[in-house]
């Protein structure tokens, strides 16, 4: 059994019952990495080898970054299990995976090797805010961290993705004009339309249509461009065009730059306080930190699902478009079957789950909406 992980993905195609069985363990590890998350949040407020930890690092932002690094490595520690289990082990069991071993633990060091200078750099910022601003320490840090978030919308494609992806132009023929006409008509201008090499990692397919102003750039999966006839990628990235046609990139902005300024202007009302009934020392005390930490999580409980229903509410916008757009929804429906095949999507989950966890409709729903524009 320990060695079936390293096996490469089963040729034959999963059985029609895998996918509720591939979401129901997926949604049960991520759920549980969630839970060990708070777990140790709460373990370092409340047992006194984690009370230790915050009187270790040290004072000033030097000891604020010495004593969020050993929490990240400590998360990092106690989710790893749960990490390989769900993006290598059920990958791999339910025949989606083509990664190696070595090459999921190399995602996962160019992953770190990203997310720690941000991480760093967050923290430092929140170090500063908290011992300067006082109780209007909020305020700084979702502006500082609200610009981050659209330099990174702009960038992210061109010097992030590129460290995980190969990218190569796609060959000129009649699916780059079909591609180019298409963005044309709905006022899009994009640098050039891509494939990506997601068969390295995945037999999933994909496509977006990443970054905004010049870096805008039409990605494809090779897995869409060898599996997917014209037709049906015309629509796939005419649902992609959809996104941009209602401006969900910038209305995402706008809300995640609203989420960011309530979710820190509730947590200042509360850190303070809760800080001190627990003993962790003042708000800018290396210790307090998991304090504001799982005052995030509480507030991230309700504001995921909201965020979630209006993931599906854009999702089924930019649906619309795409038939609308092509004029194929035959077409548009059969790439959603095939994507949904591919994919491994639960058709018709429970609907607390959707409601809950899904940012976008069950693929049931979008192909019977499909297919009512026929």
């Amino acid at each position: 059994m320990a060695t079936e992980g390293l096996m490469p993905p089963r040729s034959s195609p999963p059985r029609p019952g895998d996918a509720r069985a591939y979401h129901r363990i997926r949604l049960f590890t991520g759920i549980a990495s969630s839970l060990l998350t708070l777990a140790l949040l709460v373990a370092l407020v409340a047992l006194p080898a984690g009370r230790a930890l915050g009187g270790a690092s040290g004072p000033g932002v030097g000891g604020f970054l010495l004593y969020g690094a050993a929490v990240a490595f400590l998360r990092g520690v106690i989710t790893l299990p749960l990490d390989w289990y769900a993006s290598f082990r059920v990958e791999h069991a339910f025949g989606l995976s083509a990664q190696t071993l070595h090459a999921w633990a190399w995602e996962r060091v160019k992953g770190l090797a990203v997310g720690a200078p941000l991480g760093a750099g967050a923290l430092g910022l929140l170090y500063v805010c908290l011992h300067t601003y006082g109780d209007l320490w909020w305020l700084p840090a979702g502006a500082v961290l609200s610009v981050v978030s659209v330099l990174l919308a702009r960038l992210g494609p061109v010097l992030i993705l590129p460290l995980f992806f190969r990218f190569t132009p796609i060959a000129e023929g009649a699916l780059k004009e079909r591609i180019l006409r298409l963005a044309e008509r709905a006022g899009v201008r994009a640098t050039g339309v891509f494939a990506f090499n997601l068969s390295r990692n995945t037999r999933k397919a994909n496509a977006a249509l990443t970054g905004i102003g010049r870096a805008r750039r039409i990605i494809l999966g090779d897995t869409l461009l060898e599996s997917f006839p014209d037709d049906e990628i015309e629509t796939v990235f005419a649902h992609e065009l959809g996104h941009v046609h209602h401006r969900h990139l910038a209305q995402g902005i706008i809300l995640g730059t609203a989420t960011t300024f309530a979710a820190l202007f509730a947590a200042s009302r509360l850190y303070g306080p809760a800080a001190a009934w627990c003993g962790t020392g003042a708000p800018d005390a290396p210790g307090s930190l998991p304090v504001l930490g799982i005052l995030l999580i509480l507030f991230a409980l309700f504001t995921v699902p909201l965020g979630n229903a209006l993931s599906r509410h854009n999702e089924r916008q930019a649906d619309a478009f795409a038939v609308r757009a092509t004029g194929r929804p035959g077409a548009f429906a059969s790439a959603l079957e095939r994507l949904a095949a591919m994919n491994l999507a639960d058709r018709a989950p429970n609907p607390a789950v959707e409601f809950l966890f899904y940012s976008h409709p069950a693929v049931g729903k979008r192909i019977a909406a499909a297919l009512r524009e026929s």
